[in-house]
Parts: structure tokens; sequence; C-alpha cells
């Protein structure tokens, strides 16, 4: 709806179009509410995405946010609930996301990486992950395209890969349908308390929400900071390479033990190969673009784990940005400030994202939700000395 004028009012507005804004628009609007939606547009997170349905602990986030680990750890039963949230989404909106359940690898070239999966496993498995130790003779069954440098891998089967292009499609469908207003383009500025509503202040106009959903990932920051919270998220730019179509051969979430690698091949063809490779963010662009080292070594590992991959052309690069937390997702109302909530995943955002959306849904319309929010209240940011908006 870029272009159309704003509304005065709006039962609840939501600040971001990802995923989680798109899932919660629908969630909302089928609960009743009147539901205005606004993104600012540009490649951020979901509109990057790879597609990846992560569940086991990522070794990435392993060496990067070590201190970190018991956060994550505690919110590790999601990951399964996700995938599965995913499941029943699809099925909900007689959609197809292209969801692949065939399970997850992550690779190790080393006995010191295998004997770290090891561990890996067998942590993940106490915490409820159906994961497992393959030797390379047991790799050879199961995943005969990974070439010979690897020695041994953990498989998860909670994993799987899906198209986000047809996901994030089907589900803003079925938000419009059930009657959400979608405004893209349009950035919120800033939330002020006026009376018993929250001002909406957005480049194009201002408004009143009764109840405001504030799901910009890593824009959410500077939205809570006047209410006195300094959210623990930051933007990391992420690149992503896609190869040209092939037929079969790649048939797990494939990643490293130690090094930044995912790769996936979709029903179409196409092999994707990601997983934390840095991409540019500065120079005040506010969009994230490629690093030709990113091309090379992301593509560069890529066949040096499956060979066959060396045969085909990269047709298309991209950046997007992901929102690392302090290892949990940021859920559920804002103390001191009535009808504002927030919903940000944890790591591995995008396969949490329908599940969050609905956990926050159900707090916006006065349910209880599936999920004791406690553990993932924003409060846990909350600055008590620090200003507050001012009422018009």
């Amino acid at each position: 709806m870029t272009g159309k004028p704003l509304p005065h009012k709006a039962e609840v507005v939501i600040v971001g179009g990802g995923v989680v804004g798109l899932a919660l628009a629908g969630f909302l609007a089928e609960g009743g509410r009147e539901v205005a939606l606004f993104d600012a547009g540009g490649p951020a997170g979901s509109t990057a995405n790879a597609g990846s349905l992560h569940v086991q602990m990522q070794s990435r986030f392993l060496r990067m946010y070590p201190e970190q680990v018991p956060a994550l750890e505690s919110g590790l039963h999601l990951y399964p609930k996700a995938v599965d949230f995913w499941h029943d989404l699809e099925r909900k909106l007689g959609a197809d996301f292209g969801m692949k359940m065939t399970g997850g690898l992550m690779v190790a070239e080393t006995d010191d990486q295998l004997d770290f999966l090891r561990k890996k496993a067998a942590r993940e498995r106490a915490l409820g992950l159906d994961s497992e130790i393959l030797e390379r003779n047991d790799l050879n069954r199961v995943a005969p395209y990974i070439g010979p440098a690897i020695v041994g891998a953990e498989l998860c089967a909670n994993e799987g890969k899906l198209n986000p292009l047809q996901a994030n499609a089907a589900i803003r469908s079925w938000a419009l349908a059930r009657g959400a207003a979608i405004f893209d383009s349009v950035a919120v500025s800033a939330l002020v308390p006026d009376g018993s509503e929250i001002a909406v202040e957005t480049a194009s106009g201002k408004l009143g929400a009764r109840q405001v959903v504030i799901a910009a990932a890593y824009g959410s920051r500077s939205l809570l900071e006047p209410f006195g919270y300094k959210l623990a998220i930051e933007a990391e730019p992420l690149h992503v390479n896609i190869t040209e179509r092939a037929a079969p051969f790649i048939g797990h979430l494939v990643q490293h033990a130690e090094r930044p690698i995912t790769l996936k091949q979709f029903a179409s063809g196409h092999v994707v190969i990601g997983g934390g490779w840095p991409a540019n963010l500065g120079h005040g662009r506010g969009f994230p673009t490629v690093e030709l080292a990113s091309i090379i070594g992301n593509a560069t590992l890529a066949q040096h784990i499956v060979p066959t991959v060396s045969n085909l052309h990269i047709i298309r690069t991209w950046a997007g940005v992901n929102t690392p937390t302090d290892g949990k997702s940021i859920l559920g109302p804002v103390e001191g400030v009535p009808g504002l909530f927030v919903a940000i995943p944890g790591d591995a955002g995008y396969t949490l994202g329908p599940l969050c959306a609905s956990l926050v849904a159900d707090c916006v319309l006065g349910r209880t939700p599936a999920e004791d929010l406690v553990p993932y209240s924003p409060a846990r940011f909350r600055k008590d000395n620090a200003a507050r908006p001012s009422a018009l």
C-alpha cells in the first residue's frame, strides 16, 4: 500500500514487515483487531533470508558469543516447536512454503572438531533434540555428496529448509486477506505516549494506536531507548550466494563445526550458500552491500565441503542484516508503557519468527500464550534512570 494515506487511528500498529510482523498482522487481524503494519523497506532480515530452519546450536554462535550459551540453551526447546509451527502455518494457509525436513548436518574436518560435535550433540540430546554423530562411513551412506576433507558430522533430524520467497509471500497474502493494512516504505521514527494511546510518528504523518508491537529487528532498539530500554541487539550484515539450477544432490541443511557456512538446495535446484560471511553496512547507506572477499571465501569453502558445487555458476549474490540478541528472544509487553509490546526472535530468528509472532499476538489479544514469556521479557533491558518520552 505504498502511497496510500495513513489512517488517523488504528487499534494495533505493527512496526516491521519481516516474517514476524507479517505473521503478527495475520494473527491479530484473525483475532478481530484492526491492524496497520508499517515497514521501512530495504533488504533486512526476512527479505534476505536464505531459508534455513535451524534447531541445533550453531557453532558460529557458540564461538562468537560463548557467554550467551546458557541463555541460548534455556530457550533451545523453542526451536523444534518453531519448526513444527512452520508446518502448522503452512497447512493453515493452504500454501506451499517449499519445506523439506531432511535434517541438518554439521560437518567436521578434524578429530578435535568431531569431539566438539560429540559434546554438543550430547548436550542437545539432554535438552530434547534428535541429534546423533556420524562417522565417515555413516556419512558416506547418509550424505555421499560430502567431500573427502570431512571426517564426520552431527546429524540433527529436527532441522530442514524452506523457500523464504514463497513463505513470505504466502504469509503476506494471508494477512492482507484477513484485513490487515500494510504500508510499505513507511518508516516509524518515534513512539510517544498520548493519554490512552501511543502516537506513531512517521515521515508520512502521525496516527494514534491503542496498542503497538515493535517487530523491527535491529531497528527496534532506537524506538525503545526513549522509554528507558537498551536492547542488547546489533545490526550484523551478512552475505549470501545462490547458484544456477542443478539436479538434486544436496539433501540436508549443511553447516560446519568451526567455519562459517550454510549450504542447502531448494526444490528449484538452486544451491544457496550462506552462513555468516560479512557484508558491508557502512558509509551511511542504510542497507547492506556485498563484499568480494565474502563471495570468494563463501564459495571456496562450499566447494571444499561439497565438491560438486564447483561445477555450478553463481548467478546472484546479496546481503541481509541479522539481529543477534543476548541469546534469547525478546518477547512480550513493555513494562511501564501500557499497550506497547516487543517481538524480536533470538538466534536463527527466521526459524523462530512465526512462533514468536503467535506468542506475542496472544499477549496483545489478552490470551495466555502457550509458552511462559517471563524469561524472554524486555524488562531485562530496562534502565530505570533513563529519560522517558513526554506525552504530547
